[in-house]
């Protein structure tokens, strides 16, 4: 009887305790249910290199819709025109559009100036200006001329130290910034010789930046997509599809066949890790190169 009786208590002792946890996890459930992570950039003034049209453009929307005012910078006045209009339209911020060149010293400096006139100052700098990587077949060895090679990382690695060198001293004025490098995994992956030396280098130009200026108050990093979904995907698909003739759904499997998580990520998916990168949020992050490619198979990064 005794035996029974104990064992009648811990059943009501362990009711008593699990409706407990219960009520607790749906205090907490309630009190988390309506939390958001405030990046606190309202009012921030950024500018977007390669801003009117593929993951530029969806970096300069999300950081717009973060509460950002953007200028998005290219060479083609007639499409950021347009971009600009769009994106300022739905998310209710300021969007210029400036036409630049990152391939002149010249340019980059008006820009930079142009972009301090139109929002009052720069905080942030997103360097996303560069031909983009696996949309082609890359070149084999016998096939990368001087002015190939040197035409590539003019844009993207020197193109990139030319907007921080004229950002930089904007931010410092103000003791604080963020430089974010649009790079690649081809950093980190074989099979495009072009493209794996100007990623890294984009990496290498990332940490030389982050020492030198994080006393300043500047945060610089890196960022790695993978093979990313754009406008622009469509198209590549369809052009794999005419010439292999498989079906466009196993021409996209098999462009996200190392990816871990099964799909292509898409470029709004990218943007959201450079808004944090480009927040008050990150400020334990510098130097460092985040990949955002939905992880590869195989590789160890530590």
């Amino acid at each position: 009887m005794t035996g029974a009786l104990d064992r009648g208590a811990r059943l009501a002792q362990d009711a008593l305790e699990t409706g407990e946890i219960a009520a607790s996890r749906a205090r907490h459930h309630s009190v988390f249910e309506d939390f958001t992570m405030d990046l606190m950039l309202n009012g921030k003034r950024a500018l977007v290199t390669g801003g009117s049209k593929g993951i530029g453009r969806a970096i300069a929307r999300q950081s717009a819709l973060e509460g950002v005012d953007v200028v998005i910078a290219a060479r083609n006045q007639a499409e950021l025109d347009a971009a600009a209009a769009e994106l300022a339209q739905e998310t209710g911020r300021k969007v210029v559009g400036l036409t630049v060149d990152t391939q002149d010293d010249a340019s980059v400096k008006a820009v930079v100036a142009g972009t301090v006139a139109a929002l009052g100052g720069l905080d942030i700098l997103v360097n996303a200006a560069a031909k983009p990587g696996g949309q082609a077949t890359p070149p084999k060895l016998a096939e990368i001329t001087d002015a190939l090679f040197f035409d590539d990382v003019n844009v993207k690695v020197m193109g990139y130290l030319r907007m921080a060198r004229e950002a930089a001293p904007v931010m410092a004025a103000n003791g604080w910034g963020r430089i974010i490098n649009i790079s690649g995994l081809a950093a980190r992956l074989t099979g495009s010789t072009i493209g794996s030396i100007r990623n890294v280098a984009v990496a290498a130009l990332t940490k030389n930046l982050a020492d030198e200026l994080g006393p300043q108050g500047i945060n610089v990093t890196a960022v790695h997509p993978g093979t990313t979904r754009t406008e622009k995907t469509p198209g590549v698909i369809a052009a794999r599809v005419a010439a292999s003739g498989l079906s466009a759904e196993e021409v996209e499997r098999r462009m996200a066949a190392n990816v871990t998580i099964g799909r292509l990520v898409d470029m709004a998916e990218v943007a959201d890790i450079v808004a944090f990168l480009a927040s008050p949020r990150s400020v334990a992050i510098t130097g460092d190169a985040i990949a955002c490619g939905g992880g590869s198979k195989g590789a160890i990064h530590y």
